[in-house]
């Protein structure tokens, strides 16, 4: 039988998502328990690939069990796991389902603060410079106009296509925050913390509009106009979202 594990995680004390050799990580946390709690292995794979520090308001494994998961499963194991992990729930869906390949579209935000806040400390950007909101999301317009986002992703990031369909991209005004939301079919590796940082110039006047929107223009690996810069505990992975005829309760 075939279920999605929908996993909740603060990224702040991890190597990451995927498993990794020598690193804790998120999966092998989770991978940890389940083999505890089913006294044999369940092997997972995952949805979305989020850095170290990264954190995530919704991510999804998908695992094989022989037996049906009954409700009381899911409280029974998150007692066993970290307090900074949790399992929202465990839907069964169609024995093909892949939570990879699967997903329609990925939500992510981030968050950036501009005073001191001890409680922001390892979930925002502490950015204490001033930002014109309105330059900041007149070059996220632009980002919804473009499809290539080569210039935007991390050397060596062994994906056959740079294409990506944004449908959401937009800076919000938030109590003591702003935040950036961007919503996709697909994203690459480094992508949204490079669109954050390169806004970031465009909102303090360093970097013009037409600047901006060049880049999605050039195809070098070595744009100096693309920053890389914003740190990995602003970004947080908000949702996936799935085609609903994927929940199916299994026979």
């Amino acid at each position: 039988m075939r279920y999605f594990f929908e996993v909740s995680y603060k990224g702040t004390k991890y190597a990451g998502f995927q498993v990794q050799q020598n690193a804790n990580t998120i999966q092998a946390e989770v991978e940890k328990v389940l083999q505890v709690y089913f006294k044999k292995p369940i092997p997972l794979t995952g949805s979305s690939r989020t850095d170290a520090g990264v954190h995530a308001l919704q991510n999804y494994f998908h695992g094989d069990v022989e037996d049906a998961i009954e409700p009381t499963v899911l409280y029974n194991l998150n007692a066993m796991l970290p307090p900074d992990i949790v399992l929202k729930r465990i839907p069964p869906v169609t024995q093909e389902a892949h939570c990879r390949f699967d997903a329609l579209a990925r939500e992510y935000h981030y968050y950036i603060y501009s005073s001191k806040d001890p409680f922001m400390l390892d979930r925002g950007y502490f950015y204490p410079y001033h930002l014109n909101l309105d330059s900041l999301n007149n070059a996220a317009t632009t980002i919804l106009s473009n499809t290539n986002f080569e210039a935007f992703s991390k050397k060596n990031a062994q994906v056959k296509t740079h294409i990506c369909n944004i449908v959401k991209s937009e800076w919000v005004q938030e109590p003591g925050c702003l935040v950036y939301k961007v919503k996709a079919n697909r994203f690459l590796r480094g992508m949204v913390r490079a669109l954050v940082a390169t806004m970031l110039r465009v909102g303090r006047n360093k970097l013009s509009l037409e600047q901006f929107s060049s880049v999605f223009t050039t195809t070098t690996e070595d744009n100096l106009l693309v920053d890389f810069a914003s740190p990995p505990q602003g970004l947080f992975l908000a949702s996936v979202t799935y085609p609903q005829e994927l929940f199916k309760a299994h026979p």
